[in-house]
């Protein structure tokens, strides 16, 4: 009696099940901007009024629908009356962005920018491309709101077509490549009802063991600003791109925690060059990074933020958090340069009140607001209505551009003759090869990368065992299947096999955006190949000395105590959709290998900088990488920019030709190929001031036998020692003494 009695009674007001029945729900993809009205589609909670009870009048509706998959961040919308957006075609939108400003000045409302994410959906609905996410657009703005996916590898909505990571990217050394990737992106994104990308990731890869490096394109600033400056051109034929996390970002664990310092010399040379290069380059958005500099929040980071990112550089895009713990304070981000909170209105709900009380002033708000109509009227209306419909979603030219970049991206690190044969181990001789054996987990996984907020579902992924057994199959070789990590079995099949090819590395739960309690992803614990995938290596290699080993990962790997073992070595990095056949076609000799290392490969750990990832605080230098090798007069196991090929390239002496260099390079091998010649000054970063060799340009050039090709690199008035070469080593550079 007593429970069902309970039951019927009306709770007391302040019984907390009341208050949870009577909480308005702003949706935990409510992702504000500046402005707060409620949320139209939540139901207002009862309150008396004169012994009367009614129901509390709903404001009119502003928030978006969210899209429908778990990782999207939804959808930024615009109120009818207030705006988040932003031009560029300021005599489009000068008027308009007053006449809103002083709208909101009569109290009708200060901004709205709904965008986030409702609760994961089940998966048969995740086929589905989102429904228009701007529930009330602004028409009159000519205005559609602004539509989030993520990135990098691929559109993170729907099915879509599923590209290498960045960081094999960047090992193409390809920017018109990379552009390409950035066009197919932004179609696709455009065809399943997105308009922003938030996808350009290009922080420094200060250590390989951070979790989140596949993200980024490598540890060179000159590197990484041409390849995300590229996907941005690319992406923003058709949508708006964001570039992230401004900065200093490169440990996982600790992000929403860790305070790094760096003086201004080390940061202005080698941790923002980067992310001019991509504003220069148009980028629409810049992301702020959860960590601290300099014992300030990136999100609130005047100096950052305003003084240098849109002062300095003169950057008239709008600034977006990350999501949920991007900022900490209303008045401190926006005051900072904060433009927009992602994904909810969480700190942001409070400005109308900051505004009264004068702790945040009305110009700020209108500077935000004009940044964001600003660009969205830039954007709007770009491209042809015609290409955005869904069946441009992982076409066929898509993924056949996933393909050629699964191509040129993986490294060959070593193809020695193995013992009693007089020829390198690959590409596979089919005259002798009769039988192939593929061992290990990894070769039948759909190992394409994280499944962090960069997960991209594509409608289907060629496992390395799928190509390999495809391309066997078409030559008439036998294959045995080893497809476990078990010893005794591996070691059969490679025993039966005239060459055996091992696949080991890392996957999801090994590195990735850190998850926390859901579980995998984070910083690498170590940068060694599991025990087990060590022991495996070992096993195969003494059963079959013909052996190669294929790994998956998204940086370096420490290979010294298995590499002696084995006579070949691809990094097939995590290769995308079409990352199977990509593997085969180089194994099997249809592609000949043209990738090059973004990041250097240490011979152990202690060759790099000290990596803890759950520092709270952590000092960056002005030294990492090839850098830092050359400094210290370190010998890596393979230098940034390494990568071997199936023919030889000769390069000649270069020499200076007015305000350039130039060399010559030639096939004479055997085999048409690709070889990327690197162009080095010598230069004094940051903080330390020695002249170093450092990375200030590269170009692919594709050459038959016999073939020769002149690459000519334009001089700074500066640089008065260069080198040419194929790798930082700096052995193998030929150097150039320039004149006074």
């Amino acid at each position: 009696m007593g429970l069902r009695r309970l039951r019927h009674e009306r709770l007391h007001p302040r019984h907390p099940q009341r208050r949870r029945r009577a909480r308005r729900w702003t949706g935990p993809g409510d992702a504000g901007a500046l402005a707060l009205p409620p949320f139209a589609g939540a139901r207002a909670p009862r309150r008396r009024v004169d012994g009367a009870r009614r129901r509390r009048r709903s404001p009119p509706r502003a928030h978006a629908a969210a899209f429908r998959r778990p990782r999207d961040a939804g959808a930024l919308s615009c109120g009818r009356r207030g705006l988040c957006g932003a031009p560029s075609a300021r005599a489009r939108g000068g008027g308009e962005v007053d006449r809103a400003a002083e709208e909101r000045r009569r109290g009708r409302r200060l901004c709205t920018a709904a965008a986030g994410r409702r609760r994961a959906r089940a998966p048969h609905r995740r086929d589905r491309p989102p429904r228009d996410a701007t529930q009330h657009p602004v028409p009159r703005l000519g205005l559609d709101g602004i539509r989030f996916t993520d990135g990098p590898r691929g559109v993170v909505i729907g099915r879509s077509t599923e590209f290498p990571v960045s960081m094999a990217r960047g090992a193409t050394f390809t920017p018109e490549l990379e552009e390409r990737i950035g066009d197919a992106i932004g179609v696709e994104a455009r065809a399943q009802g997105a308009n922003l990308f938030a996808g350009v990731c290009v922080n420094l890869l200060r250590h390989p063991a951070w979790g989140r490096a596949q993200e980024t394109y490598g540890e060179d600033s000159h590197l990484l600003g041409e390849m995300g400056a590229a996907l941005v051109r690319g992406a923003q034929r058709h949508v708006m791109a964001c570039v992230k996390h401004f900065a200093c970002y490169s440990i996982e664990n600790s992000r929403f925690k860790v305070d790094v310092q760096i003086n201004d010399a080390d940061l202005r040379d080698l941790y923002l060059p980067h992310f001019k290069r991509c504003v220069d380059a148009g980028a629409a958005s810049v992301m702020s990074a959860y960590n601290k500099v300099n014992d300030t929040w990136c999100g609130h980071h005047r100096s950052l933020l305003t003084d240098v990112l849109k002062g300095a550089w003169g950057f008239d895009g709008f600034v977006m958090s990350d999501f949920i713990l991007g900022i900490r304070s209303a008045a401190d981000a926006l005051g900072g340069g904060q433009d927009l909170e992602m994904p909810a209105r969480l700190r942001f709900r409070r400005l109308p009140a900051l505004v009264r009380r004068g702790v945040v002033s009305m110009a700020r708000v209108d500077d935000a607001v004009r940044r964001l109509v600003r660009t969205q009227l830039r954007f709007a209306g770009r491209g042809t209505p015609a290409r955005y419909r869904v069946a441009a979603v992982a076409c066929a030219a898509h993924q056949a551009l996933a393909l050629e970049a699964a191509e040129k991206s993986i490294v060959l690190l070593k193809n020695d003759a193995a013992a009693g044969d007089c020829a390198p181990l690959l590409p596979v001789d089919v005259e002798r090869v009769h039988r192939i054996a593929v061992i290990g987990r990894l070769a039948t996984r759909r190992n394409t990368g994280d499944r962090g907020s960069s997960r991209v579902r594509a409608p289907a992924v060629v496992t390395i065992l799928d190509g390999v057994r495809a391309a066997a199959a078409g030559r008439g070789i036998g294959l045995v299947e080893s497809a476990t990590d078990d010893l005794g079995l591996a070691a059969s099949a490679a025993r039966a096999a005239d060459l055996a090819l091992v696949v080991c590395g890392c996957t999801f739960r090994d590195e990735g955006e850190y998850l926390g309690v859901l579980g995998g992803g984070g910083d690498r614990r170590t940068l060694r190949l599991s025990a087990a995938h060590e022991r495996l290596i070992e096993t195969v290699a003494a059963a079959n000395p013909r052996t190669a080993v294929v790994l998956m990962g998204g940086s370096a790997f420490v290979t010294e105590s298995w590499r002696a073992q084995v006579a070949g070595m691809l990094m097939a990095w995590y290769p995308g959709m079409r990352g199977g056949d990509a593997v085969a076609r180089i194994v099997f000799g249809n592609v000949n290998p043209s990738g090059k290392l973004p990041c250097t490969w240490p011979r152990s750990e202690a060759q790099l900088p000290p990596f803890d990832r759950h520092a709270r605080r952590v000092r960056y230098g002005p030294l990492h990488g090839y850098r830092l090798m050359q400094a210290e007069r370190r010998d890596p196991a393979f230098w940034f920019g390494f990568g071997l090929s199936y023919t030889t390239f000769a390069l000649g002496t270069p020499a200076v030709d007015g305000d350039a260099v130039v060399v010559e390079v030639r096939n004479v091998g055997s085999q048409p190929g690709d070889e990327v010649v690197q162009f080095y000054a010598d230069l004094a970063l940051g903080s330390d001031p020695r002249p170093l060799h450092t990375l200030r340009g590269f170009r692919r050039v594709s050459l038959a036998p016999g073939q020769s090709h002149v690459v000519r690199f334009t001089l700074a008035p500066a640089w008065r020692v260069v080198h040419v070469g194929t790798s930082a080593n700096p052995r193998t550079l030929r150097t150039v003494e320039i004149g006074p």
